[in-house]
């Protein structure tokens, strides 16, 4: 049996721990909390601080993995590049999770690939954030080099704005890099999530584009097929391919697009994993994203990829200010739609706006209605 080394427990970790299992692998679930997600079906846990060097190589040293999945930002990346010299397969590679895990580094490689990005700039002080907004224009998104799953990102219109913004980074950065991310504001017309699936043999396809909605840098639904032109899907493959066979390896990536309104292909973000737009393909595809990751991961043959059914997702979510052990109701309620599935992330505590679950239902209504019937409320 295979040894994964899982960096990171959350609801992405669970379900390819999940995938993994099923597939005959031993799954070690690393977090900085215990009884995060992964860890309720893993085989075994480690809790720790996985930006503590000194940590974070005695656990590769001590259990010595087959493979080592990185499925968090907040990890010490220097440990890996070093681990994948010694001779430990990182996925889907050392350089990927180096450059994906910081925001700069990876659009610096987009704009030196040629992809078409927003205009942007990086700031390490509120003052040198203000400057650079300045240059750019009058709205400007604004974020943190290294975080997740939009901590920290905000918009700005004006100076006071930018200085709000500013402390709001600094709060939902993960890592130790005091330094943010100030992009143009696209009037986008739409956004999409591209599944990029790279093989050890370097054969890229792709699952079908992915739209999404987000909401405090946060994604709140997702709907697989997106309705877009073939130009559009042409485009963001290309520009998808030209970045994973930049970064290489094996594995599955999250590839974010704006689509503006001339239809135009604007590279956002890339994560070197299964990303959360894509827990839709957990009721749409044949295989979810994270049964493709782990067979990809392995080296194994990968089946054709296919959608059985349109569908879409919907988070369920911590309410503001929550905090403390919870109970969930409305479950029932929202299951008196037959064709409505869900998956709760079983996550130990609350916290303001976490995602505790997900709907998933053949159309965005459906999924939309059955979310509102669930309620996650503190004990």
């Amino acid at each position: 049996m295979k040894q994964i080394l899982l960096l990171g427990s959350g609801e992405l970790g669970k379900e390819l721990a999940i995938s993994l299992k099923r597939i005959g692998c031993n799954v070690i679930a690393c977090d900085a909390y215990e009884n995060a997600p992964a860890m309720q079906v893993s085989d075994k846990n480690e809790v720790f601080n996985m930006l503590d060097k000194e940590k974070l190589n005695a656990v590769i040293n001590k259990h010595k993995p087959d493979f080592i999945v990185p499925e968090v930002e907040a990890i010490e990346t220097s440990v890996l590049i070093d681990a994948e010299k010694n001779g430990y397969n990182v996925i889907p590679s050392a350089k990927a999770v180096n450059l994906t895990m910081n925001r700069d580094r990876i659009r610096d490689r987009a704009k030196h690939l040629g992809l078409k990005t927003a205009n942007f700039a990086y700031a390490e002080t509120e003052e040198e954030l203000i400057l650079e907004a300045n240059k750019i224009g009058t709205k400007v998104a604004v974020k943190p080099v290294m975080s997740s799953s939009g901590k920290g990102q905000s918009y700005a219109n004006s100076e006071d704005e930018l200085k709000v913004s500013w402390k709001f980074a600094l709060e939902g950065m993960r890592g130790n890099r005091k330094r943010v991310i100030v992009e143009e504001f696209i009037d986008f017309e739409y956004e999409i999530t591209l599944l990029t699936i790279l093989e050890k043999s370097g054969k890229v396809t792709f699952c079908n584009p992915i739209g999404h909605f987000q909401k405090r840098g946060d994604y709140q639904y997702s709907w697989q097929p997106a309705d877009c032109s073939q130009d559009v899907i042409r485009n963001a493959q290309n520009a998808a391919k030209k970045m994973v066979l930049d970064l290489g390896g094996s594995g599955i990536f999250g590839v974010e697009f704006f689509i503006d309104k001339k239809g135009e292909v604007i590279f956002s973000e890339l994560s070197p994993r299964p990303h959360d737009t894509g827990m839709v393909t957990m009721f749409t595809q044949n295989f979810s994203q994270f049964d493709i990751h782990a067979r990809v991961l392995l080296g194994m043959p990968l089946p054709e990829i296919k959608i059985k059914q349109p569908g879409a997702s919907h988070v369920i979510l911590a309410e503001e200010n929550a905090s403390g052990d919870y109970i969930i109701e409305g479950l029932e309620e929202a299951l008196e739609d037959k064709n409505v599935d869900y998956r709760i992330f079983g996550k130990p505590f609350l916290k303001s706006y976490r995602r505790m679950g997900v709907v998933l239902a053949p159309s965005l209504e459906q999924a939309k209605k059955a979310a509102k019937k669930i309620f996650v409320k503190a004990k």
